[in-house]
């Protein structure tokens, strides 16, 4: 038996989202009395956010931005939350009116949300045509981020977090499902399906993280657009970084920052949403990181990972598929086949960004292109069946 909307399974308890506006008044008062750090002229973005591009948004922040009505959009789905683990984990439990709909659990990434996967909801759920697959769809909040925040104990890492999702769908009564991924859920995805192989389906994401191992030999023979995505890796690597090393080594340091001003909130999680991302996609993002107190215990998510010390030394065997969109990572993927021993689907979607380039567009594809994703889990999944 699977659970539904009426009946959520033994130990699920339905949620429904109400900020108290006590706390929106205040975040109000907080835009309003920012205080502007000093910016050098003409420097760009060569020393971080410039100024320009944080001020525009916080001022949609707070004249434009409506968190109403992005918590009634919320609240408009069946939440849930459940304890696994000792953490109370939310999650969006969308069921499609179809009998023959496969189960997927989908994760976000920081820093999104589940407002990432918002928009896919409908096409996968309830697709138009018969002859498209149908999916129930299982959309957690990751422990410490949003309504799963923030975390009462040290530990979540990649491998616990895959952990607490395998019970999360055994909860719902899930025997066989899928996993989907985005950023950090394109890492916490394949371990799931390590973890409970037995039951996962297969497995897809947007981005594919494996890297050169050191030996020159891996790089004979690259093609020209696999030397095009390491080019663009190295200067991520070299210019937007920062934030994985600080998160990695003193999460705790920045927390103070973050959960005490909404700008600086907005500049540091803001630096991973690109320019070409609407104001509303970015701000509901960002919002619930400051309503529910999150800012901090979301980026421990990197330390718990520098610090996990359970890394497999073996490969994936789930059905792996990749749907990779230009502006965002570029998987490689004859490192890629070195830790997932069973890729079925590789799907690039418009070519390896340029060197340089700033923008992220693609890396919520879920959002930016979100016929071109829907379209590519549903082919995945149905070769599967």
């Amino acid at each position: 038996m699977t659970a539904t909307s009426q009946d959520p399974g033994p130990g699920v308890t339905p949620f429904r989202i109400d900020i108290p506006q006590a706390a929106l008044d205040d975040l109000r008062d907080r835009l309003r009395r920012a205080l502007w750090p000093d910016e050098l002229p003409g420097g760009g973005d060569s020393y971080g956010q410039p100024t320009a591009r944080v001020r525009k948004l916080a001022e949609y922040w707070l004249q434009e931005f409506d968190w109403r009505a992005t918590e009634a959009r919320l609240n408009s789905y069946p939440q849930f939350t459940a304890e696994i683990d000792g953490e109370r984990i939310h999650f969006l439990h969308v069921r499609s009116s179809r009998p023959d709909a496969t189960p997927l659990i989908l994760t976000h990434g920081w820093p999104g949300s589940v407002v990432e996967y918002l928009d896919v909801i409908a096409p996968l759920t309830e697709p138009e045509s018969a002859d498209d697959p149908a999916f129930h769809l299982v959309i957690p909040s990751m422990p410490g981020y949003g309504f799963s925040g923030p975390t009462r104990s040290a530990g979540w890492s990649r491998y616990r977090i895959a952990r607490a999702w395998a019970t999360l769908m055994q909860c719902l009564g899930y025997e066989r499902y899928g996993a989907v991924g985005n950023d950090a859920g394109s890492m916490i995805s394949p371990e799931v399906g390590r973890i409970d192989g037995a039951h996962v389906l297969g497995v897809h994401v947007t981005q594919l993280f494996s890297f050169p191992s050191g030996d020159p030999a891996e790089f004979e023979g690259m093609s020209a657009d696999d030397l095009a995505g390491m080019q663009h890796l190295q200067w991520f690597y070299e210019n937007k970084f920062s934030f994985n090393t600080l998160h990695s080594q003193q999460p705790q340091t920045l927390a103070f920052a973050l959960a005490d001003s909404p700008v600086g909130l907005l500049a540091w999680n803001g630096q991973l949403f690109g320019e070409s991302l609407d104001p509303e996609f970015i701000l509901a993002n960002v919002a619930i990181y400051w309503l529910t107190g999150t800012s901090g215990s979301a980026i421990r998510l990197y330390y718990e990972d520098a610090h996990a010390g359970e890394a497999p030394s073996s490969a994936t065997t789930v059905p792996t598929g990749l749907a990779m969109f230009a502006g965002d990572f570029q998987s490689i993927r004859r490192f890629a086949e070195r830790d997932h021993a069973n890729i079925v689907s590789w799907h690039s979607y418009g070519g390896p960004a340029p060197d340089g380039q700033t923008d992220a567009a693609g890396h919520y594809a879920a959002h930016e292109a979100t016929g071109v994703l829907v379209a590519d889990i549903r082919e995945f999944f149905g070769n599967l069946a």
